[in-house]
């Protein structure tokens, strides 16, 4: 099924109106849709590098939007669902520990989620669960997708087709790899400063 998904994807890529699907593969993308946009991205850089600035910028704002809509999935049912089973079976207290520990690394949580291969949709819908500030998890939504986007196109335009198989193989590893040395950079610092 995710393969299916893959081909319809890479499909829409290269539709004259690519870059209304591109908008809307990432903003379902970041609620509910299993597919990156980056493998859109990808093909429609490819096709037209001109447009590469334009096709991450789509990209970036439909994607934070979408967050927000995953944000209000979590919000919204949690409230009418899961805060009545949790405090039924008496864990009010610890959800409420789990929520501030989340919101004291929330800016981290979701930057990091926005910029790596991790489900950023788990993300944005525990964003909403744990009522994170929302300004602080747009504008990490944003800075993390805007990086994510900007960079796979900035390479896709400088190099071109030959960089294509090093993303699709090295982009996650990378990103995972940066993004654990920057985190473990800031807690090393605030231990030891």
């Amino acid at each position: 099924m995710l393969r299916r998904f893959y081909d319809w994807t890479l499909r829409v890529s290269a539709h004259p109106h690519a870059l209304g699907w591109l908008a809307l593969v990432a903003f379902v993308e970041s609620s509910i849709f299993p597919i990156p946009p980056d493998v859109m991205i990808v093909a429609m850089v490819l096709a037209t590098r001109a447009k590469a600035w334009r096709i991450a910028a789509v990209a970036t704002v439909a994607s934070v939007v979408g967050g927000f809509a995953g944000y209000a999935i979590g919000g919204l049912f949690f409230e009418a669902v899961g805060r009545p089973i949790v405090e039924f079976y008496g864990y009010g207290a610890k959800f409420t520990e789990f929520s501030q520990m989340y919101n004291e690394w929330g800016a981290w949580i979701v930057f990091g989620a926005g910029l790596t291969p991790f489900p950023y949709k788990v993300i944005t819908i525990a964003s909403g669960v744990t009522a994170l500030d929302p300004v602080v998890f747009g504008a990490a939504s944003g800075l993390a997708r805007g990086i994510r986007f900007f960079a796979v196109s900035a390479v896709l335009w400088y190099f071109g087709p030959p960089i294509r198989i090093l993303l699709e193989r090295y982009l996650g590893p990378v990103t995972t790899v940066f993004f654990v040395l920057l985190v473990g950079g800031f807690v090393a610092l605030k231990y030891l400063v």
